[in-house]
C-alpha cells in the first residue's frame, strides 16, 4: 500500500508491505539508484546507512509492542510483547520515502493525523526536514510509551510482591527486566547508524546548516528514551533484589518456626520414651490415672516452652 502526503516543497511517500512494482515505481519517480532500490526490495536484518548524491538511505529497527493476537497480556509474558520493527528511510532534498513491511502504529497514527489536518485546512505546510524530525519523534514516543507500559506492569508486580506473592513475582520481574534489555539492545544498535545518517544529511546539499539543530534534537530523543529505559531497568533490578530478600526472610522465618516446633516436641518425646520403658520401680505407671498424669506433664511442658518462645517473639 502506498500513502502520499504532499507538504511544503516536497512529499512523504509511505510504503506499507509494498510489492516490488510499487518500490520500482517510487524509485523511478525519485530517480533512486539501483543500489538503493535493491535495499528496499526485502527486509534488512541489521542497521544500514547508505546513499549517493541524490538521497540517503537508513535502515532502523525500532522496539515496539507485539501484535495483539500474539501477545499474552499478563506479567509472565512481558518478553513476548516486545519485538523489533524495521523502518527504511530514504531522504532527499524534497522527499522522504519510508518503507515498512508490517503495520507500525506510530507511523499509522501520524498518517491519520496529517490526513485529518489536510481535510480541515488543506495541504499540510510542513518542510521536509521538519517532517523527518516529526517521524523520528513519533517513533521514539512509541518506544517511550512501551517503556512506561512495562513500568506500570512493574508497579503492579511490586504491589503483589508486598502482598505476599513473592514467589510469583520472581518470574514476572525477570520477564519485565528481559523486555527492558531488549529495548536497550535495540536503541544501542541505532546509535551509530543514526549518527552516520544524520551526519550524511548535514554534509550533503539537502537542508542546509539549520538542519544541525534538528539532527541534535533527533539524537536527543533517542538518548532520552535510552536513559528512561536504563532508569526503569535499574528499578527492576532493585525490585528483584528486594524480592529475593523477602523470599530469604520468609524462608528464614519458616526454618525458625520449624526449629521451635521441633524444640517443643523434643522434650515431649523424651517424656513418652521414659514412660514407655516400663521398668521395675517406674513411678506413676501403676496409678489408675497414670495416662492423664503423663498427658498433664507433657501439656505443662509444651505450654511452658510455648510461652517462653512467644515471649522471645520466636513464634507468633
Amino acid at each position: 500500500m502506498v500513502y502520499r502526503q504532499e507538504h511544503a516543497g516536497g512529499v512523504w511517500v509511505d510504503l506499507e508491505n509494498p510489492a516490488d512494482e510499487e518500490i520500482r515505481a517510487v524509485a523511478r519517480e525519485f530517480c533512486l539508484s539501483e543500489r538503493l532500490e535493491a535495499e528496499l526490495l526485502s527486509p534488512t536484518p541489521f542497521p544500514l546507512v547508505s546513499g549517493d548524491e541524490r538521497a540517503a538511505l537508513a535502515v532502523f529497527h525500532f522496539p515496539a509492542h507485539a501484535d495483539e493476537h500474539n501477545a499474552v497480556h499478563d506479567e509472565r509474558s512481558a518478553e513476548n510483547e516486545t519485538k523489533t520493527q524495521e523502518v527504511d528511510f530514504i531522504v532527499g532534498k524534497h522527499f522522504i520515502v519510508t518503507v515498512r513491511y508490517e503495520v507500525i502504529a506510530p507511523l499509522h497514527r501520524l498518517r491519520k493525523l496529517l490526513e485529518s489536518e489536510e481535510l480541515q485546512g488543506g495541504s499540510a505546510k510542513i518542510a521536509t526536514e521538519t517532517l523527518l524530525e516529526i517521524l523520528f519523534a513519533h517513533l521514539y514516543a512509541a518506544v517511550r510509551d512501551h517503556t512506561n507500559h512495562l513500568a506500570d506492569r512493574l508497579a503492579r508486580i511490586e504491589a503483589d510482591m508486598f502482598a505476599g506473592q513473592e514467589r510469583h513475582a520472581v518470574r514476572a520481574i525477570g520477564n519485565v527486566n528481559r523486555a527492558y534489555l531488549h529495548l536497550l539492545a535495540a536503541l544501542a544498535n541505532q546509535e551509530e547508524p543514526l549518527d552516520r545518517f544524520l551526519a550524511a544529511l548535514a554534509r550533503g546539499d539537502y537542508f542546509g546548516a539549520p538542519f544541525n539543530e534538528r539532527a541534535a534534537r533527533i539524537r536527543s530523543e533517542r538518548s532520552q528514551v535510552e536513559e528512561l529505559v536504563r532508569t526503569h531497568l535499574a528499578l527492576g533490578t532493585e525490585l528483584r533484589e528486594t524480592n529475593s530478600a523477602l523470599l530469604n526472610a520468609g524462608q528464614n522465618q519458616i526454618m525458625r518456626t520449624l526449629t521451635v516446633v521441633n524444640f517443643i516436641f523434643l522434650p515431649l518425646g523424651l517424656v513418652s520414651w521414659i514412660f514407655a520403658m516400663r521398668t521395675a520401680g517406674m513411678p506413676i505407671v501403676d496409678s489408675p490415672n497414670a495416662f492423664w498424669i503423663v498427658m498433664g506433664i507433657m501439656a505443662a511442658i509444651s505450654l511452658l516452652l510455648t510461652g517462653v518462645f512467644a515471649k522471645k517473639r520466636w513464634i507468633f
